[in-house]
């Protein structure tokens, strides 16, 4: 695995290349270093600023990054205007590209930290709706159970863990904490975390899938009574059908 002295090389090396690269105008270190919070384990995350079109650029970079830091893989994750590239070096490092029209470079929250290049005016990410979430997830409870009635086991395990995410992220928006990815989950106490455990799935045995999905739907309402004790109570009745089956 890569170390703290080799990740820092790449990350600097890939600054010293968007500094001499003419289609970048502007790059800006982002994630969670710029907030104090990187540790041994992080990875690298860069905005870059590009002056015309995106993909003569994506594809430069990323043949440099194949030939250069011996990248064995990437993938896409677009985002409003801008491409995000996430590259796997062999290494095991993961380095996190995100290409922008110069208009929408800037930053869209804590983690920025410019090194060059002039800030445009983005858009601001969208706020997590808590009842998107929470639609989400009696929707993945009902679907836990339906898969659990067909007997399929490794389905069911899917939906239930999905509850689980959303439980976690219902109680971090509420609290404030970083909601995506459970990234604010360490921070979470325990009276939320605790009976999360009992979710966990034990094995693919029916009664085991039961036993995860009706604690599930258990933290899940009570995570919404915390915010919204009607809503709770409409909910209730109709998921305690599923945790009777």
């Amino acid at each position: 695995m890569f170390t703290v002295e080799s990740r820092d090389a790449v990350r600097q090396q890939l600054l010293d290349r968007a500094a001499a690269d003419p289609a970048v105008v502007g790059a800006a270190v982002t994630g969670s270093h710029v907030v104090g919070a990187g540790d041994r384990w992080s990875d690298i995350d860069l905005a870059l600023a590009v002056d015309g079109p995106l993909d003569a650029t994506i594809r430069a970079w990323t043949d440099a990054i194949y030939r250069d830091h011996d990248a064995v893989h990437h993938w896409d994750l677009p985002s409003g205007s801008a491409v995000y590239r996430v590259f796997l070096l062999s290494t095991g490092l993961e380095v996190d590209l995100a290409f922008t029209p110069t208009a929408d470079f800037g930053p869209r929250g804590p983690r920025w930290q410019t090194v060059f290049g002039t800030e445009g005016r983005p858009a601001p990410f969208p706020a997590t709706d808590p009842g998107h979430v929470t639609g989400l997830a009696w929707h993945h409870a009902l679907h836990a159970w339906t898969s659990i009635q067909r007997g399929r086991r490794w389905q069911a395990e899917q939906w239930i863990a999905a509850v689980r995410g959303h439980v976690l992220t219902l109680a971090s928006l509420r609290l404030g904490h970083p909601a995506s990815n459970a990234r604010g989950a360490h921070l979470l106490p325990d009276d939320v975390t605790a009976p999360l455990e009992a979710t966990l799935v034990r094995s693919l045995d029916g009664a085991d899938l039961h036993r995860a999905l009706t604690a599930a739907v258990d933290a899940l309402v009570a995570e919404v009574a915390r915010a919204d004790p009607a809503l709770a109570d409409r909910l209730r009745p109709v998921l305690a059908a599923v945790q009777m089956s």
